[in-house]
């Protein structure tokens, strides 16, 4: 396997931040989470390796060039401490510009920086 370049590698660091979510499409590794399974990008590591903690508790590297999955639309926020992942952006910005308009004070600070976060697209959103 031949290893990916400063520029792929940097590329994939700038298409998966951490935090990113994505779903396992393929792996092939005896340990590999099933298909379908979900997952937290940590990070990329120099090998072009994606770092991702799977939602089933494993730990398994995706490695360039063999494995393979897909961003998945999700996203997370932390609003007032609580940790919530959405199954969609949409369904997120939704919920906090109802919160912007049913609030006011700090509360609708708290609400709008969250949707102007969601809306520049972060994948992790909080209302500091």
């Amino acid at each position: 396997m031949k290893m990916p370049n400063r520029e792929i590698i940097a590329e994939l660091r700038r298409e998966y931040p951490k935090g990113t979510r994505v779903e396992l499409i393929r792996m092939e590794d005896v340990q590999a989470p099933p298909a379908g399974t979900q997952g937290t990008v940590r990070g990329v590591d120099a090998t072009g390796s994606l770092l991702v903690r799977w939602d089933n508790g494993s730990s398994l590297n995706v490695i360039y060039g063999e494995d393979a999955v897909r961003k998945v639309d999700a996203v997370r926020t932390i609003c007032y401490g609580k940790e919530r992942v959405w199954p969609s952006r949409k369904e997120a910005m939704d919920f906090f510009w109802q919160g912007v308009c049913a609030t006011e004070g700090s509360e609708q600070d708290r609400y709008l920086t969250i949707f102007q976060k969601l809306k520049e697209g972060w994948n992790v959103c909080s209302d500091d």
